[in-house]
């Protein structure tokens, strides 16, 4: 995808599918702010997007959670790159828990970071993608789309992620900017790196592909509606599954 000339931030863009994210937008042509909680992994990604892309790269230390935050780096990107083209709304936790023994604390978390999180960062940086006519892409997942079990959380949290794309994709469409959502299955990064083989091998036999997804897989489909390619589509919900909700 030509993503020359364009600026796009990625939160939870230090690590799994925001780093692959970040690096294919990179590889394209793009102008990058990685958005993270770490700073020793934001250090890291931009580091290696620099020696790979020879991009120009701004790394950032965020909480999505808080806004005033989100408005501290979205000010630092705006003063470096000076405009603001794409923003991917991949960061992420989990807390899981089967609603019997879910705390308040396991809700808060993942609504804060989830929910609240996707909210200011498109709250903040509305009026630069405005100004640019740039696109939005929200990172849910199929959990939205079907829930899971011991996910109540997180399941909430991306369901309410695709309403809130849907709603966007409404009010900012006739002032030029798009906003799609995301959907990825089982894909094959450090969240799933505790769970048990055998649950793994259960998890794939739903998968018609027979696999689990690559986050470069999902990055490709992310690079697709930055891009001029998908200038007419705007409130999709795209899956990125092999088919596991079929």
């Amino acid at each position: 995808m030509d993503l020359h000339g364009k600026v796009v931030v990625v939160t939870g863009g230090a690590q799994g599918i925001g780093l692959a994210i970040a690096e294919r937008c990179a590889a394209d042509g793009a102008r990058v702010a990685v958005w993270d909680l770490r700073a020793e992994a934001v250090d890291a990604a931009v580091a290696r997007l620099r020696a790979e892309a020879q991009a120009d790269v701004l790394g950032c230390v965020v909480d999505v959670s808080s806004m005033a935050s989100v408005q501290a780096a979205l000010d630092a990107t705006l003063a470096h790159f000076g405009r603001l083209d794409g923003l991917v709304n991949n960061a992420g936790i989990v807390a899981d828990a089967q609603l019997r023994k879910m705390s308040e604390a396991q809700w808060d978390a993942v609504i804060d970071v989830n929910l609240k999180g996707v909210f200011n960062c498109g709250r903040a940086a509305v009026e630069a993608l405005i100004g640019s006519g740039g696109a939005i892409v929200n990172i849910s997942s199929i959990v939205g789309l079907s829930g899971n079990f011991g996910q109540t959380n997180y399941a909430a949290a991306k369901a309410g992620v695709l309403g809130m794309t849907k709603t966007w994709a409404r009010e900012l469409g006739r002032k030029g900017v798009r906003c799609n959502a995301v959907c990825p299955g089982f894909v094959g990064t450090a969240i799933v790196k505790d769970i048990p083989q055998h649950l793994i091998d259960e998890m794939v036999k739903a998968v018609p592909q027979g696999r689990m997804g690559r986050p470069e897989e999902v990055a490709s489909c992310v690079a697709f509606l930055l891009s001029a390619d998908a200038s007419y589509v705007n409130g999709a919900t795209l899956e990125v599954s092999g088919g596991l909700t079929l």
